[in-house]
């Protein structure tokens, strides 16, 4: 088995954890487009109805009631008007149980969103990185013979 060049891409495989550049200028119309179509698809993919959805986004938010006319203003594209506050969203992302709506709100600046002990892999890569590096700098150094002085007469 050849050993793959990490710089090949490979037209089958989505990659689990992209790497992403920040976007120069902030598109707003694309980026609320963005939104209320995951926001829509959240919906779509959730095991519960609007108005339970609506339901349990009052009780994250401890408010009387949020109703269903608000979550289809929220996901519909038309209403450019009815922007979902940051608390809301959080209540939205938990009625619905779409963490991966995260992903969307900070993919633009080059970020990406690792959940749970995901963030794991990042240190044990950043160590392994840091290794190399002083392995690296450790066979410099050894290179190099040493000379010890002390004790001769």
């Amino acid at each position: 088995m050849t050993k793959r060049d990490p710089s090949q891409l490979d037209f089958w495989k989505e990659q689990l954890f992209p790497v992403r550049a920040a976007a120069d200028r902030i598109d707003i119309d694309r980026f609320r487009a963005r939104l209320k179509r995951d926001m829509a698809r959240a919906i779509r993919e959730c095991p519960f109805d609007r108005p339970t959805i609506a339901a349990r986004m009052a009780d994250y938010l401890a408010v009387a009631g949020v109703s269903k006319a608000t979550l289809d203003a929220y996901t519909a594209e038309s209403a450019a008007a009815h922007d979902i506050s940051l608390v809301r969203f959080k209540a939205f992302v938990r009625a619905t149980g779409a963490t991966w709506l995260w992903d969307t709100i900070v993919s633009d600046d080059g970020l990406l969103l690792l959940e749970g002990d995901e963030a794991r892999l990042a240190e044990i890569a950043r160590i392994q990185q840091e290794r190399r590096a002083l392995t690296a700098e450790l066979k410099v150094l050894q290179a190099t013979p040493v000379t010890i002085r002390r004790g001769r007469k």
